[in-house]
């Protein structure tokens, strides 16, 4: 299969030529939204773009909202992995909520199509609905952790606030903060740009006192 991310559902049980058929209907939707915006595009439209019928389509995309939450997985993805950079807790936490509004915002379509896609009933959105909002807590965690430090099970200690009722709480106003700015930049009420300068500041509160 290809070296691009791909949901654990929808790879599932596949062999190399339906994983090929996945990697193409992933390449021509992005495509396809790039090229008609979110309301425009069909999966139609897309297996015609990736040169299948519409009945191959449909065996792996329940609906363009599936579409679109699995392309938006898989941009998140792609981008995971580097540490956050920062001295205290806070700095990383809030140079990881720049970092996942400015990686939202290399693709505007799709940063457009998610918010509607990720409210729908849709079977297959709401697995990766949980994912994405598992994401978005592995990143707020590996921010808020302190650096580990010897003397732990392995020579390495847990990392600082990431257990226990009180980090446990603050991950989820974090979280519950960052998914709730996503939103009203969704629906227009706010520019990614400022939900980000928003989310910075809205860090520091969450932070006073949990340091």
């Amino acid at each position: 299969m290809s070296s691009q991310v791909t949901s654990p559902a929808l790879r599932q049980g596949l062999n190399a030529r339906q994983a090929e058929t996945v990697e193409n209907l992933m390449a021509a939707g992005l495509e396809e939204l790039r090229a008609v915006g979110h309301e425009a595009l069909t999966i139609r439209t897309v297996a015609q773009r990736a040169g299948v019928s519409p009945a191959t389509a449909y065996t792996y995309l329940s609906s363009k909202n599936h579409l679109f939450a699995e392309l938006f997985w898989r941009h998140l993805s792609e981008d995971g992995g580097a540490a956050p950079a920062g001295a205290s807790a806070t700095e990383r936490l809030q140079a990881t909520v720049r970092a996942l509004t400015a990686r939202i915002v290399v693709e505007p379509e799709l940063a457009a199509a998610v918010t509607p896609a990720l409210l729908g009933s849709d079977p297959d959105v709401a697995r990766l609905r949980l994912r994405i909002g598992g994401e978005f807590y592995a990143r707020f965690e590996a921010a808020l952790a302190a650096e580990r430090r010897p003397g732990g099970p392995g020579g390495m200690a847990g990392p600082a606030g990431s257990g226990g009722t009180a980090g446990a709480g603050v991950l989820e106003v974090l979280v519950l903060t960052f998914t709730g700015a996503l939103l009203q930049a969704g629906m227009g009420l706010l520019t990614y740009d400022q939900i980000a300068d928003r989310l910075v500041a809205a860090v520091e509160v969450i932070m006073r006192g949990n340091e």
